[in-house]
């Protein structure tokens, strides 16, 4: 089903497109929002003007399937909307050469086990043939059926995605004891500290810019109040 979607939006979008190079670009992976009923998630799109000009592009069109008890909603900075009720109200600007990283998917769960999957597609308001597609996967799970082997006291942590990863790659996580100071940090093969961050209890995903790593095995360690809880592995490519 997702690969006939996907076929139908860029059947779609194909011959405009085809006329002229694409100069925004996503640079965030594949949005994957996957957790429990009753939660919801938020991540973070990152965008980048290529360009020397100026760009705006609105919500053309939403792609897929979202169940009933399920919201989505597109956040642009503080200001939220309703993907499916506030479709072309939905505007982004970018400068010349601008990387926005202010705009979000913010992801209800709802009330039933169940997956999916949807697209946005955005349309520059001044060229019609200029367009770009956000991707974004769901899957609900029941958590009476699930042994979070990451849920501990103080904090739930999600595993690292995707895993490999070539330009951004993401950790969800819920710290449930405010008071507990909880950070990832992010080590080479041989043990060499490459990264280091704190994890933020105003919000829920934290995401990491790994273009920059040299391709290879890594591994990032969960420290809540200065206590290692976890080591995972992080695998980077080009």
């Amino acid at each position: 089903m997702k690969n006939f979607l996907k076929l139908f939006a860029w059947l779609v979008l194909a011959f405009p497109l085809f006329s002229e190079a694409q100069q925004v670009h996503v640079l965030s992976e594949s949005l994957d929002f996957s957790g429990s009923i009753g939660t919801s998630q938020r991540k973070t799109v990152i965008l980048q003007n290529e360009s020397d000009k100026t760009k705006t592009f609105f919500l053309k069109n939403l792609v897929g399937n979202i169940g009933s008890s399920q919201k989505m909603k597109v956040c642009i900075g503080e200001q939220c909307y309703d993907a499916k009720r506030d479709l072309a109200k939905i505007k982004l600007t970018l400068k010349p050469g601008e990387i926005v990283t202010d705009f979000y998917l913010d992801f209800e769960m709802g009330i039933a086990e169940t997956r999916g999957s949807f697209d946005l597609v955005f349309v520059n308001v001044d060229n019609l043939r200029e367009s770009f597609l956000v991707e974004a996967e769901y899957n609900v799970n029941n958590p009476n059926k699930k042994a979070d082997g990451f849920d501990y006291e103080d904090l739930t942590l999600s595993d690292v995605y995707p895993n490999p990863s070539n330009r951004i790659a993401q950790l969800d996580y819920d710290i449930k004891n405010e008071k507990a100071k909880a950070k990832i940090t992010i080590n080479s093969f041989i043990g060499n500290p490459v990264a280091e961050y704190e994890l933020d209890p105003e919000r829920n995903t934290l995401v990491i810019n790994v273009s920059d790593f040299n391709p290879g095995v890594y591994f990032y360690t969960l420290f809540v109040n200065n206590k290692n809880i976890v080591t995972k592995k992080l695998v980077v490519k080009k």
